[in-house]
């Protein structure tokens, strides 16, 4: 039986986990321009420099053998609520319940009681229905350019949909 990932704060000034953190990045927009037709997503050309200067907050979560299988990526929205930047899973830990781990606990664990919006490609099956599950409510779909249609959802701070929890942390 394969252990659940460790999570963990990710500190963007180490070099090493940096470079995991954008190979990542990469690889899964990759993936993700491809379901979606739409090879424009800003993290797909932003350079590892580009990446650190984000004002973003970062969780990880590692298998085993200590190696990134996925982080996310998060900061306050201006009314109060938290804004998930990115979500994003190495391709070769795919459907394994990484991603699914980080926003469990991003939920219950780092914000609980803040609502939580996110938005992806209205196209990018399995992240709609990640989010549905977690019990997010769709909001509008918008086109930030021609050829992209992009998903909103937002969770409200008391919605807890799922039964308990799974991995280990040392966030709390």
């Amino acid at each position: 039986m394969a252990r659940m990932p460790h999570l963990h704060t990710l500190d963007l000034s180490d070099d090493a986990v940096a470079a995991a953190v954008h190979r990542i990045g990469r690889s899964a927009y990759a993936v993700e321009a491809e379901r979606i037709g739409f090879d424009g997503i800003p993290a797909l050309g932003e350079s590892l420099a580009e990446m650190r200067q984000t004002d973003l907050r970062w969780v990880g979560a590692s298998s085993g053998n200590g190696a990134l299988a996925g982080f996310l990526a998060w900061a306050p929205a201006p009314d109060g609520a938290v804004s998930i930047d990115r979500l994003c899973v190495d391709p070769a830990r795919f459907r394994r319940g990484v991603a699914s781990l980080l926003l469990r606990h991003a939920l219950t664990e780092l914000f609980p009681d803040r609502p939580v919006e996110v938005t992806t490609g209205a196209a990018n099956a399995p992240a709609v229905t990640l989010y549905r599950r977690m019990g997010f409510t769709r909001g509008p779909d918008f086109s930030p350019v021609p050829g992209l249609t992009m998903a909103s959802f937002r969770r409200a701070a008391e919605s807890t949909p799922w039964e308990g929890g799974r991995g280990s942390s040392d966030l709390a």
